[in-house]
């Protein structure tokens, strides 16, 4: 059992599996042999030994090495039974199954230290006890905090809910932001926590964080380190360049397929291929793609300086898009007002 109050949810086992292979694929992904700070890794399923026991065999061989005393005097269970809330047998027995884990693990792998939250410190300390009665010998286990933020809270479990591993829950460009939006407190703590940076080179972003911090410096780069590991440096770098464009900065030197991804959900107009060698007026682009309801209401747009074309302000109701306009080898971006944008796509 884990230090919380309420039973957890028994899953069906179809759901079980399932969530297993997403783990799996998840933890291999991360974990990929290719990924110079990571080492040799195995990925075992504990079903594949603990299924294979029967409940006598199990009450035979695990059971009759733990005392009911000492099981009620681990903080995961006494904390349960003094704030009334009881617990199943199904739950009071997980440390059993924990326990023989570890002494498989021990038996078979020659695993001698198990990692955790702090919360499953009693659960782990059960496993190195159960190593010691069986097999005479020494183990070992160790276990880190539970990572909240300065305010307290969980990491990930903000208002709209956790950050995910799956590009599918969270897009790549999503957990960019969520690190980008650290506090100055945590991201520190984070950088050495998360990242395989230098520490003196953390050192110095520490200073940049009490010095100028509007620059957040230490902020980007735990956000590209971190989403370099976990969705690898393609998409860290993608995120990066979508951040800049998002936030105003000029865009140029894209490819189409990166501008179509970022501005997937954004109008876009298809123009006449031939248009962009001959070039366009600003205000004719504005009226054909409805970004303006006429050309007066165009040429107000832009003498208001609401108007943009690739993230940069045009003030001259004359200006001629080009080829050279173009902020990628097709597109360009018009945006009106801070968030309004809309493609120009000169296909044939």
């Amino acid at each position: 059992p884990m230090v919380k109050s309420g039973e957890l949810v028994l899953l069906s086992q179809e759901t079980l599996e399932r969530n297993a292979n997403a783990v799996r694929s998840q933890i291999e992904r991360l974990l990929k042999p290719e990924n110079p700070d990571v080492g040799a890794v195995m990925i075992i399923n504990n079903a594949d030994w603990l299924t294979k026991y029967s409940l006598i065999e199990f009450l035979r061989d695990i059971g009759k090495h733990f005392r009911v005393g000492e099981m009620l005097a681990k903080e995961s269970v006494k904390r349960r039974m003094e704030i009334g809330e009881g617990i199943s047998f199904t739950e009071f027995s997980y440390m059993l199954l924990q326990s023989a884990d570890f002494l498989h693990l021990f038996e078979k792998h020659n695993c001698i230290v198990q990692f955790g939250g702090s919360d499953q410190w009693g659960n782990i300390t059960a496993g190195i006890e159960l190593i010691r009665r069986i097999k005479g010998s020494q183990a070992y286990g160790a276990t880190f905090p539970l990572i909240t933020t300065a305010s307290g809270q969980k990491l990930g479990k903000t208002e709209k809910g956790a950050i995910y591993l799956d590009p599918n829950l969270t897009s790549p460009y999503e957990f960019y932001q969520y690190w980008i939006n650290v506090d100055d407190k945590d991201v520190i703590k984070y950088l050495k926590w998360f990242t395989f940076l230098p520490l003196s080179y953390i050192d110095k972003l520490a200073e940049s964080v009490e010095k100028e911090p509007e620059e957040r410096k230490a902020q980007k780069a735990l956000a590209y380190e971190v989403t370099k590991f976990v969705h690898g440096a393609e998409q860290a770098d993608i995120a990066v360049k979508t951040s800049e464009i998002l936030f105003g900065k000029e865009i140029s030197d894209v490819s189409d397929e990166m501008l179509e991804g970022i501005f997937k959900d954004v109008p876009s107009t298809e123009m006449p291929a031939n248009a962009i060698e001959t070039g366009i007026s600003i205000i004719d682009a504005m009226v054909i793609s409805n970004i303006a309801n006429g050309r007066s209401a165009a040429r107000r747009l832009i003498a208001g300086g609401g108007v943009y074309l690739n993230n940069k302000r045009v003030s001259d109701p004359d200006f001629i898009i080009t080829r050279e306009s173009l902020a990628s080898t097709h597109i360009a971006v018009i945006r009106t007002g801070k968030r309004n944008y809309h493609l120009l796509r000169f296909k044939n």
